[in-house]
């Protein structure tokens, strides 16, 4: 009865595994009756197997629109540590599958911790970007992401995400309700040995690229 479920992130217990579902199909609910959400090629995400999941970063809002939308699979995220200081908001997002990253530092603990959870068939979600857009549009990906890549060894999935920073800025403590629209847009699988096939630097250079590309049409799709 529970086969299919289990599937979506093995090794994980009941209650994650349905308390992540009720999350998400809630959250989904809540983004396309405030922000008319759409999401365009969740199917071509892989439905087993370790894979990066790497977005622009416009807002908060950004990992539960990537997550609340698909259907298949529950990923991990990553969140800044001090989010896990409030105890109640700790809880949330560690049953979430959150990994929590220092930002102040090199977190090598976070990228184990990264890495094993690869090992084990997750997909996590990445922002290479590092923070939240300060005016909404792309920045430079850091470079630590390639590092970070090149351990992973797995396919990386370019998304683009649109709306959220109108919706959630950084000068705000809370998001604007009934904003314009919201989108995200899920870009095709690249294997592991073709990204890296001119090394680091150029896998960055690519992911940007990708990422920036599917954000032009996600823009085009909704009429911006």
């Amino acid at each position: 009865m529970f086969a299919r479920l289990r599937a979506k992130r093995p090794g994980a217990t009941l209650f994650q595994l349905l308390f992540y579902e009720f999350i998400r199909t809630a959250a989904a609910l809540l983004f396309i009756l405030c922000y008319r959400a759409r999401a365009y090629h969740a199917s071509r995400i892989p439905v087993a197997g370790p894979l990066l999941l790497a977005a622009n970063h416009e807002s908060y809002l950004d990992p539960p629109l990537v997550g609340s939308f698909l259907h298949t699979r529950q990923i991990s995220y990553i969140a800044r540590s001090g989010l896990f200081k409030f105890r109640p908001l700790g809880w949330l997002i560690s049953t979430l599958n959150s990994i929590s990253l220092k930002e102040d530092s090199g977190d090598a603990a976070a990228i184990r911790e990264i890495i094993r959870r690869l090992e084990h068939g997750d997909a996590v979600l990445i922002f290479p970007e590092g923070a939240r857009s300060p005016d909404g549009a792309m920045q430079e990906f850091k470079r630590g992401i390639a590092l970070l890549v090149k351990k992973a060894r797995c396919p990386v999935v370019p998304i683009a995400v649109e709306g959220c920073y109108d919706a959630w800025p950084r000068d705000r403590k809370v998001p604007r309700l009934f904003r314009r629209r919201v989108g995200v847009l899920f870009g095709n699988p690249i294997p592991y040995d073709e990204l890296m096939k001119d090394g680091p630097d150029a896998a960055l250079q690519r992911l940007h690229a990708e990422v920036a590309a599917l954000l032009r049409e996600l823009q085009g799709r909704m009429g911006r």
